[in-house]
């Protein structure tokens, strides 16, 4: 609470410095107009930054001093300390440099302690990338008020870095006007400073709407006629900014959908385990959805507060043998990241079934798109060759990791691999068999005689496919490779061959053999392994014609 209290004081509204960047300085665009229920129109959307954009200082503070032994509230009473002539409203208003800031702020912070406290590692932290990151749930809302033609801006009390730049650690083109204190020499609540960012949005008081968790800002606000929003949590302002609005502000996850009750997560359990994990920055509701590509191993998207999670663990019951192996594809996707391989961040692997019933490891969430349809319809030529060039370079930077120098020369055998595969898929496939297949029984009979030798071991996928990779939604590139369950050591040539299988199967082909199974498509299973159980004894016939036709005459 005491946290709460000293942002609300009437001499820390700096502590609330929205610093947002400006998307144009020039002619004034016209903005879309939403009626709201005074009578009046809303025409933009003002933000502060810092507490409703990127964690509050006094949050990072009061963890700050926790970790550091340093008594709590020893920042918060250096900050009040001088008033509106003290260092931090001082350093706001551009008035000093950060150097001289520091030590003046540390020289107050150290006389209410009676003892050194190194204010340079807060100021560090305060305005570190691991901190300083935008809300998802607020670059959403963003992106949404501009499609429907609002203006954005940034009211910001905020300061000078040591390298002489101001600090916006946001992304400028998401707004169409940015004020900050540092540069204009005036603080909120001074009207003056709303004023200004009202002209350079050509707008009235009445047509803007402000958030900001700072009282003495809001009322400041508010007495110019700006409806005000105080922002406690991101999560429940977005809401309230959308009834304003009359509009949602949340994307759609794609590829998403409710979770059944059939593979239901112990919500309270997970939220607690998260909250463990991610500290206190993950309050707010716990949403869970359920991914619906493909039916291996479960899969969820997870928001709780401004973290967005992927959830991947086992599936209840009896498992095929080496199959939906959470533990081995954490282990494999934390040494790829560090080997310059396009993977999403893992986080943390949970091997303790107390938790949501069976293992499980999360991952940060990496939007993107996911191209179900290995022809690509819908694209030019060029454009799918330049997409399946992007494909084959991430195989090959796969296929290129130093096993020693990732600590991989233990996750697989160093030979065999192919003969390895054929035994196992063998008895996979005894193990589930509803009925007899005769070009299945021909295949498990020729296969085994007629393997290639292995030429080299490196990390293969085993399941490397247009619809496992993550693209971006722009340009030709691969944002992150997905589905490592059954990544091994073995021959790199089993991926590549397996990455031109749909090149071969019909465009007519059901999904659930093109990576895209349902329950209905897993009810035709016989059929369609009898189906691809011919295609593949086609090519075995093939394959041996050509053989024999290569084959030398021999003179007697």
């Amino acid at each position: 609470m005491y946290i709460r209290q000293l942002f609300q004081s009437s001499h820390l509204q700096w502590a609330r410095r929205a610093t947002f960047p400006k998307h144009s300085q020039g002619r004034l665009q016209r903005a879309r107009r939403w009626a709201h229920s005074g009578g009046g129109t809303y025409r933009a959307v003002i933000f502060d930054m810092s507490g409703v954009l990127i964690p509050s200082p006094g949050r990072v503070a009061a963890e700050w001093e926790l970790q550091n032994h340093i008594p709590p509230g020893t920042i918060r009473k250096a900050w009040i300390s001088g008033g509106e002539n003290g260092p931090w409203m001082k350093l706001m208003r551009g008035e000093i440099t950060t150097e001289d800031f520091l030590q003046e702020f540390g020289r107050l912070c150290s006389e209410i302690v009676k003892t050194s406290v190194p204010v340079g590692s807060f100021f560090s932290l305060l305005t570190s990338e691991q901190v300083a990151k935008q809300f998802p749930v607020m670059t959403e809302a963003i992106t949404q008020i501009r499609a429907k033609g609002l203006r954005t801006a940034v009211l910001s009390n905020n300061f000078y870095l040591p390298n002489g730049k101001s600090f916006l650690p946001l992304d400028r083109k998401q707004f169409d006007v940015v004020v900050e204190s540092c540069l204009e020499g005036v603080c909120k609540p001074d009207p003056r400073i709303y004023k200004l960012c009202l002209e350079r949005l050509g707008l009235q008081p009445s047509e803007s709407i402000f958030l900001d968790d700072l009282g003495p800002n809001l009322k400041a606000a508010a007495s110019l006629g700006i409806r005000t929003i105080q922002v406690d949590d991101p999560e429940t302002a977005v809401k309230e900014l959308e009834t304003l609005l009359g509009f949602t502000m949340r994307m759609v996850i794609p590829n998403t959908g409710p979770v059944r009750e059939t593979v239901e997560i112990p919500r309270d359990s997970l939220e607690k385990y998260l909250k463990d994990l991610l500290g206190t920055q993950s309050t707010g509701p716990l949403e869970l959805l359920r991914f619906d590509h493909g039916q291996s191993s479960p899969t969820y998207y997870v928001r709780l507060g401004n973290h967005q999670l992927v959830l991947k663990r086992k599936p209840l019951g009896t498992l095929v043998p080496s199959t939906h192996s959470v533990e081995r594809e954490f282990r494999i996707m934390k040494a790829l990241a560090n080997a310059g391989v396009p993977v999403p961040k893992v986080l943390d692997l949970c091997e303790d079934s107390g938790v949501i019933g069976t293992p499980f490891y999360l991952m940060e969430y990496c939007p993107g798109l996911i191209y179900r349809d290995p022809s690509l319809p819908g694209l030019e030529p060029s454009q799918r060759r330049a997409i399946y060039t992007a494909m084959n370079r991430v195989l090959c930077k796969i296929h290129s990791v130093d096993l020693k120098a990732a600590g991989l020369e233990d996750y697989g055998k160093h030979e065999d691999y192919i003969p390895q595969q054929m035994q196992t898929w063998i008895e996979q496939y005894r193990a589930s068999e509803t009925g007899t297949i005769p070009a299945m029984e021909r295949l498990i009979r020729w296969l085994p005689c007629h393997l290639p030798k292995q030429q080299k071991t490196t990390v293969v996928h085993g399941n490397f496919r247009l619809d496992n990779l993550l693209s971006h939604p722009e340009k030709a590139e691969v944002l992150a490779v997905l589905d490592w369950e059954l990544s091994t050591l073995g021959d790199p040539f089993a991926d590549v061959a397996f990455s031109c299988l749909a090149h071969y199967l019909p465009s007519s082909l059901p999904g659930s053999l093109r990576g895209q199974a349902d329950l209905a498509a897993a009810e035709q299973n016989k059929k369609l392994t009898e189906y691809v159980s011919n295609l593949a004894w086609d090519f075995a016939v093939k394959e041996g014609f050509r053989v024999f036709k290569e084959m030398r005459p021999q003179n007697h």
